[in-house]
């Protein structure tokens, strides 16, 4: 849908395609969903919806009688619901998408096995535990689904882990801060976790879609919110993040323009950059430099430059890449 997406709107702009007919290409290009791609979606989005409504049900039943059941009763409960999940998933005439359903709400319901456990027996466990645990325990069932939604969820449950580790332990060996430990720590696995990703779909056929894009998201944010702390508290002096904020930038352009073509990621490098030079202006005009109004219509009419020149610039590289 995408990939044809992109070639009407290049015959469009090309004015291969006369305005009046504009309306009647969209139509045989099959942009517009018919009336039984309508009821599969709706039918898809109910199933999510029962499905995911039933998970949750069972954690708000347990929290509202939590004064009449016993612990036994509680842990039924969960356990009961989490076989049954599972055993529709198992069940031969399952279909493949219901299938998945009850593996993610069977995954859900680990989590909710685990934190009954930690309240009713008062474990005094961290909270990064409870979430490694969960993404260990379920790492099976994600791996035998083989369905991005669950392994972006199973990369959420790593990424808390890891954010809350550090958010208690601290850098590994006092090096670090626990703020830049847990950035170092999000950058590097869902940077990794990025490119298996895209190995997957280039030599397995994994489905790319809205999954790359968010652990794109995912490592970009903390690599940049490195780069903006190091120019914040030291002013750009010595540390490891200078070699390799470049470097991730010029992969990332260098993959995502000449290897697997995606705006998006390019798009979201340009944010990232303009981001910090803004940064980078501010420290050297308003904190380091005499104060003066002027230093803020410096810095708006350099934001306004830098992101008109990436609009045009993103612009004419998607005219190139959808010919």
């Amino acid at each position: 849908m995408a990939s044809t997406r992109r070639e009407v709107v290049a015959l469009i702009d090309q004015g291969a395609i006369p305005p009046e007919q504009v309306a009647r290409a969209i139509q045989v290009s099959g942009l517009h969903p018919s009336p039984r791609a309508w009821a599969v979606f709706i039918d898809l989005l109910l199933l999510w919806l029962g499905g995911l409504a039933l998970a949750f049900a069972v954690l708000f039943f347990i929290a509202y009688n939590w004064a009449e059941m016993g612990r036994w009763l509680r842990f039924g409960v969960v356990q009961a619901a989490m076989v049954l999940a599972v055993a529709i998933a198992i069940w031969p005439k399952t279909r493949p998408m219901v299938s998945r359903v009850a593996l993610t709400s069977a995954t859900l319901l680990v989590g909710v096995l685990l934190a009954l456990f930690g309240q009713v027996y008062q474990t005094g466990a961290d909270p990064w535990q409870l979430f490694f645990s969960w993404a260990l325990l379920s790492l099976p069932w994600v791996w035998v689904a083989r369905f991005e939604l669950l392994w972006v969820l199973w990369l959420g449950l790593m990424n808390l882990a890891i954010g809350l580790y550090f958010h208690t332990w601290g850098g590994p060996f006092g090096v670090l801060t626990s703020s830049d430990a847990a950035l170092w720590g999000l950058f590097l696995l869902n940077t990794l976790a990025l490119a298996a990703w895209e190995w997957g779909a280039r030599y397995r056929g994994w489905p790319r879609q809205w999954a790359v894009r968010l652990l794109a998201v995912g490592g970009g944010v903390p690599i940049t919110l490195l780069m903006m702390t190091l120019i914040v508290d030291t002013g750009l002096v010595g540390s490891p993040v200078l070699a390799i904020y470049p470097f991730w930038l010029a992969a990332l352009y260098g993959v995502y323009r000449y290897g697997w073509p995606e705006l998006f990621m390019i798009a979201g490098g340009c944010v990232s950059l303009i981001t910090v030079t803004t940064l980078l202006l501010a420290r050297v005009l308003l904190w380091e430099g005499d104060w003066q109004e002027g230093s803020l219509m410096l810095i708006s009419i350099a934001v306004l430059a830098m992101g008109a020149g990436a609009v045009v610039w993103l612009k004419r590289l998607h005219r190139e890449l959808a010919q």
